[in-house]
């Protein structure tokens, strides 16, 4: 059985759903929405759009929900901290 869990990208609280994460699923500490990019298994920044699916399509806003049928909660939460990491990585080594 798949994990049913998804990470909130603002907060980092964990919540539990049943079959789908429905598109107006919010987070019950913080109310952050959660069917978003930033909480998406597809999310990279500095790619197309910021999706490694290219057939996405483009969703300005990556922390609003969204209607893209190609979402999949990240496994074991957000990308968002990876992210986070990677641009202070990108930003210490182009000094």
């Amino acid at each position: 059985m798949p994990d049913r869990t998804v990470v909130c990208h603002a907060c980092g609280a964990s919540h539990v759903y049943d079959t789908t994460l429905s598109r107006r699923a919010t987070c019950d500490h913080c109310a952050a929405e959660l069917h978003c990019c930033l909480n998406c298994r597809f999310y990279e920044p500095g790619a197309y759009n910021d999706c490694r699916e290219p057939s996405a399509e483009r969703v300005v806003d990556k922390e609003a929900s969204n209607f893209c049928d190609l979402f999949e909660p990240a496994a074991g939460g957000s990308n968002r901290p990876a992210a986070d990491a990677k641009a202070d990585l990108e930003r210490l080594f182009r000094k």
